[in-house]
């Protein structure tokens, strides 16, 4: 049976993700009929429409939640401007932006929020500019305001006793996947959950980063061997992958976990329990930032925690990769033997 144009669109909106940001069937047809109309180049006055171009380059992504991401960018454009479909770049022009962001602030309190939305505008102005199919460019004079982010790091201390302190068993589980995400140098959860058996080679756990799609190579210390052991998946190197089809599912629940561990009260016999969370904020992200925190605490080079965490060049022509490669285990023993062991 041939598929319909309408089927079609379905299909792509399912491929790249778009179609779960549809809250009910009106908006979903509107995606529909969004999708049909991008299929044809629209011009106006010669000018190419931004609407078209931003779908391309949506669709271009080489990830996923990359492709989700700008598509939710068009979710929130659609429901601002009636009239988006037919926009030209020119048409998106400073007073737009400014229009634009006062609407998302309705909804968006936080300027990080807004700012993810315009960023990825300013990613598609930018593709199209080196496509050379505009030369407008609004960002020249409208700047993307961005706030100071939280705290995400616990400090030695702080590690120590969420590593110690006597929680309730079915947190002691979700703890040592933190622990474990810790000591393997800040791994962001969807890398380590995509792990195969045989990313383990010669005592080092070797991936490709789903985020930057850089090359990591980090040495599996005993400590952090004993937790992959504890946690063997069967078809993965851990379990969750193989219980769960999506690891949002797993980092939700990992969350509400590490959040809730603290003192906790029972009022009555078989009462409600009061919790007093060590870290009300924490989450799988604090692991990174943790390592890197107590890292430079060591007084390891600024140069050896950036190879760690994979910022900077990812270059062949680097004669340094080996020198970098021993520095960033030396680096990490350091840090877990200080976490753990108090050894400096």
């Amino acid at each position: 049976m041939a598929t319909t144009k309408w089927e079609q669109a379905l299909w792509e909106l399912a491929e790249n993700g778009m179609g779960r940001c549809a809250k009910n069937a009106t908006e979903l047809k509107k995606l529909v009929l969004q999708r049909l109309n991008s299929n044809v180049a629209g011009c106006k006055n010669g000018e190419v429409r931004f609407l078209v171009h931003f779908l391309k380059f949506a669709d271009s992504r080489r990830t996923a939640g990359n492709r989700e991401a700008y598509h939710r960018t068009i979710v929130r454009m659609r429901a601002f401007d009636d009239e988006i479909e037919m926009r030209s770049f020119e048409d998106i022009d400073k007073r737009w932006l400014e229009a634009f962001e006062r609407f998302m602030s309705k909804t968006a309190k936080s300027a990080n929020a807004r700012a993810f939305h315009l960023r990825n505008i300013r990613a598609v102005f930018n593709d199209a500019i080196d496509e050379e199919l505009t030369t407008a460019y609004p960002f020249r004079k409208f700047k993307i305001r961005r706030e100071a982010t939280p705290k995400r790091a616990l400090t030695v201390e702080q590690l120590r006793e969420l590593a110690s302190f006597p929680c309730e068993a079915y947190q002691k589980a979700y703890r040592d996947m933190f622990m474990l995400m810790f000591m393997l140098i800040g791994i962001n959860g969807a890398d380590l959950f995509a792990a195969l058996p045989d990313s383990v080679v010669d005592g080092r756990l070797e991936y490709v980063r789903a985020k930057t799609h850089k090359f990591y190579s980090i040495k599996i210390e005993p400590e952090a061997a004993e937790l992959l052991k504890r946690y063997k998946g069967t078809g993965h190197l851990v379990w969750v992958s193989d219980v769960y089809a999506n690891h949002r599912d797993y980092l939700h629940r990992l969350g509400v976990a590490l959040k809730q561990i603290g003192p906790t009260e029972r009022h009555g016999r078989g009462g409600k329990k009061t919790r007093q969370p060590l870290f009300p904020r924490i989450s799988q992200y604090w692991c990174r930032h943790s390592w890197a925190t107590i890292a430079a605490s060591l007084d390891i080079p600024k140069e050896t925690i950036a190879a760690a965490l994979g910022h900077g060049g990812n270059s062949v022509t680097d004669i340094y990769i080996d020198f970098d490669r021993k520095k960033v285990d030396e680096a990490n023993r350091r840090v877990i033997d200080w976490v753990l062991y108090g050894k400096r």
